[in-house]
């Protein structure tokens, strides 16, 4: 039989549909994980922070029941432009930072190396002088930025480093480093460590994409002539049985899985409840976000649910797909491609590029614009949180396209 003979005509279709299927494929890859390159610091708030003089009685309110020692530093501050955002967060940053099982020595540990992972000067700043107090000395605080294989670490407390670094790169936790916390953790002081490190991500970014500047002051920052290394596995394939087992009973598995520490669990949900039903955030731009978060930290849970019966994607006419596929994708407008950009940015950079800041910026004023940071960065910690515990999708649920 003689060959089939291509016309000219015939080959540049042929070659234009693998062009066209290899940038499919290309752009619903993962963007580059984080940890890549250090993270850019702003030397300017974007966002300053809320003069008193412009304090009304909510706003004091505020201060009295959140500030350390009644005095606001730069973070509050900025978070009071959005009053019913430090109602959301605050709660669950004073139980990550304070109330917690984690000792002060260990909690330290997880975050002052959040903080370095994600580059963040206000929360290195504010937490080197914690870490003192919890018995580290200026070279353990410095080690810290060096990570898990500086030397002079007890096992257990490089396993922690360990563990921050892996969930800020792969947004889970290996086997091998989840049995060596489970050798002296029980569930309570798991969970606590994997929401610490969850918790601070989620403030970093935040306060990165916003230049929330150190407080008057505070004379600690980050070391810069450490150089910056994250080296950890390669992400292990999704669990397929519960690191934490729900409760029984009804209600979805994240609920149930966080019902089992009532007192983690209560400050935590308010984050979530804030996002998803007191954003002024367009429904159709919040779950453009949370898709692409939960995409990007390939948290199948959270996609599920937010594809299906809690985000309810398609209602607001997304499609999943062309989300999985990215900014690049065909037929996203500018504003649209910028606030999948965003998440993208969130997740790899730990920070806003001015680009995409002006780009949103020019439709949102400071509301919107922090309600747009706020959403890929909680969901960051969400997806974090859903690895690390092995919550298993709902029977049923959609996964990820393939």
């Amino acid at each position: 039989m003689g060959a089939t003979k291509l016309t000219s005509s015939s080959l540049l279709t042929t070659v234009a549909c693998l062009v066209t299927a290899l940038a499919s494929l290309s752009a619903r890859a993962i963007p580059d994980r984080p940890g890549g390159k250090r993270p850019v610091q702003l030397t300017t708030p974007r966002i300053p922070p809320l003069a008193e003089s412009d304090w009304t009685d909510v706003h004091r309110q505020l201060v009295a029941k959140f500030a350390r020692g009644g005095r606001a530093g730069n973070d509050l501050k900025t978070l009071l432009r959005v009053p019913e955002m430090v109602e959301a967060l605050m709660p669950f940053n004073i139980y990550v930072s304070s109330e917690s099982s984690l000792s002060a020595r260990d909690r330290e540990l997880l975050i002052l190396r959040t903080a370095w992972l994600c580059g963040n000067q206000y929360v290195w700043s504010s937490h080197a002088a914690l870490a003192r107090a919890s018995g580290l000395t200026a070279t353990g605080i410095r080690r810290i930025a060096q990570g898990a294989n500086a030397g002079g670490w007890e096992p257990f407390e490089g396993t922690l480093l360990r563990m921050a670094d892996e969930l800020y790169r792969n947004s889970s936790v290996s086997d091998a480093t989840w049995k060596q916390l489970a050798a002296r953790y029980d569930v309570d002081h798991l969970m606590d460590a994997v929401m610490t490190v969850a918790d601070f991500t989620t403030l970093s970014l935040m306060y990165n994409a916003m230049g929330v500047m150190p407080d008057e002051g505070v004379v600690d920052r980050l070391p810069t002539d450490i150089p910056y290394r994250i080296q950890v596995p390669e992400r292990e394939p999704p669990l397929t049985t519960a690191r934490v087992e729900p409760l029984e009973g009804s209600g979805i598995a994240i609920s149930r899985t966080f019902a089992r520490y009532p007192k983690l669990a209560e400050p935590r949900s308010r984050n979530s409840n804030y996002v998803n039903r007191g954003s002024k955030l367009l429904p159709r731009y919040r779950e453009m976000l949370i898709l692409r978060t939960g995409w990007n930290c390939q948290s199948e849970y959270e996609w599920a649910q937010h594809v299906g019966s809690v985000g309810q994607a398609r209602n607001y006419g997304l499609d999943p797909i062309r989300i999985a596929e990215g900014p690049t994708a065909p037929g996203w407008d500018p504003f649209e491609a910028a606030l999948l950009r965003a998440a993208d940015e969130l997740y790899r950079d730990a920070t806003l590029s001015d680009r995409t800041w002006k780009t949103l910026a020019a439709r949102f004023d400071t509301t919107m614009m922090m309600n747009v940071i706020v959403t890929a960065s909680n969901y960051r910690m969400v997806s974090m949180a859903l690895n690390a515990l092995g919550v298993q999708i709902e029977p049923g649920n959609e996964r990820f396209p393939k």
